[in-house]
């Protein structure tokens, strides 16, 4: 199967990992496990601070659904449990300890889906995927129509997927093979024609070209099988798959990650072999320009990822960090009117349409007040999926869920709106309201 598709924005921005780039390997001195993370996941801690956890040792389950935990990535100490308000678990710290030990394992066995579902909830890759509708941690009592992986990250600056599962061969054929076991449709896995990875005969390969949104595995869903109404679909990245493999070859996932650490402010992009949650200070330190400009932070890519301190912690996915200005301390004539050729815009007002393939190396500033929706139609050219997502946008903001559910939320999460949020001339939070739209709709229709 081919898809291509036409709609949608690739942003060129400067600070990209060049091809071939030596890769770096950094051990943390300390990592977190964010629960918000894992939308749908209701955290119950399971260690207290003090404790010593060995690699795949439970940290937390789900109050609902007790199989379901998220395990420590290394083995160490658990340093300090953040909580907010209401008592609400922030963050769970473990710092690294200088001795490996054995990793603690689940029992695997693979002669059923239930005893499957098990060893994938207890050995922590559960909460890896993902299900829609309402892009949460999946529900081990719901069963599938379709899974769909994506092997290739098409957002700004991100890095290549298949370099991480590099040698995984055998741990993405038995977690395709796994996963195919636990549907009752099919297993789409969407590569890039280049992408020449021998797959299972399980599942069924999809070439994928066009620019992004074409790596998010929810669009590729939207052009090979959209979710009705009463259905469940789960989603997922192809390193993820490796992890399933991994536990159900050995008894314990891999933790490590290859993240890109990129942005205009960095001073040789770079990639970094390091564990998932890792303390970011120790992957970008001597590796930011030195001015006098205020720095944002961005664990993920510019689109979708999370402004954190440089104390902060890499967040879920873990693959990405992006460095630029602020922007806040920058003083520039005629402010967000300013008509400089410096400037990164996809409208025909500022200069930048004249040099298509000019990388740009903007800041974090809004430029420009928010103001009510204007129905401009911008939404549908970088929108691949068939909906229409100024209307959905508006059926979230008034909590009309017919009318939500007649046009397509069950199909959509935060980041398919992404590239909308980043065109939008009213300047307002489309991932931040469809997420909470799909919270919404879960709560008054579970």
């Amino acid at each position: 199967m081919n898809i291509n598709f036409r709609r949608g924005l690739d942003l060129k921005i400067t600070g990209g990992v060049a091809e071939g780039a030596p890769m770096t390997t950094i051990t943390p001195r300390s990592i977190a496990i964010v629960p918000d993370d894992f939308p749908g996941f209701t955290a119950k801690l399971d260690v207290k601070p003090g404790d010593t956890v060995t690699t795949g040792q439970t940290l937390m389950h789900d109050k609902i659904f007790t199989d379901i935990n998220i395990v420590s990535p290394v083995t160490g100490t658990v340093r300090d449990v953040v909580r907010g308000e209401r008592r609400k678990i922030l963050r769970v710290v473990v710092d690294t300890a200088e001795t490996s030990a054995e990793p603690s394992k689940v029992n695997v066995d693979t002669t059923s889906a239930e005893y499957i579902k098990r060893a994938m909830m207890q050995g922590g890759v559960w909460v890896l995927m993902r299900q829609r509708p309402y892009d949460i941690v999946p529900s081990p009592e719901t069963v599938p129509v379709n899974i769909f992986v994506t092997a290739f990250d098409s957002a700004p600056l991100a890095p290549m997927l298949s370099a991480e599962v590099t040698g995984k061969d055998a741990e993405i054929c038995a977690g395709l093979k796994a996963l195919a076991s636990l549907t009752t449709g099919k297993v789409y896995v969407g590569v890039r024609a280049s992408n020449q990875r021998a797959l299972p005969a399980e599942v069924e390969r999809v070439e994928i070209s066009g620019p992004h949104p074409a790596g998010n595995a929810g669009v590729q869903a939207s052009a090979i099988a959209p979710v009705n109404k009463g259905e469940t679909i789960w989603t997922m990245d192809i390193v993820t798959v490796a992890r399933i493999g991994a536990l159900l070859l050995t008894g314990t996932a891999f933790w490590n990650t290859h993240v890109a650490v990129t942005g205009p402010d960095v001073i040789t992009p770079t990639v970094i072999k390091t564990i998932i949650g890792a303390d970011i200070d120790q992957l970008i330190a001597g590796n930011v320009t030195d001015t006098l400009r205020h720095k944002r932070i961005i664990s993920g890519n510019i689109l979708t990822g999370h402004k954190v301190s440089e104390d902060g912690y890499l967040r879920y996915p873990y693959r990405q960090i992006t460095v630029m200005d602020e922007g806040d301390d920058t003083d520039e004539f005629m402010g967000w009117a300013s008509l400089s050729s410096e400037k990164m815009s996809t409208s025909r007002s500022f200069f930048s349409w004249l040099t298509p393939n000019k990388s740009y190396a903007p800041d974090a500033r809004l430029l420009g007040g928010k103001r009510s929706m204007i129905m401009s139609g911008l939404y549908d050219k970088v929108m691949p999926m068939d909906i229409i997502p100024e209307y959905l946008i508006k059926a979230i903001l008034s909590g009309d869920i017919d009318r939500m559910e007649a046009l397509g939320i069950y199909e959509v999460a935060p980041e398919d709106f992404a590239l909308c949020e980043y065109i939008d001339p009213s300047k307002l939070e489309l991932q931040k309201i469809v997420r909470q739209g799909l919270d919404y709709l879960r709560k008054e229709l579970a």
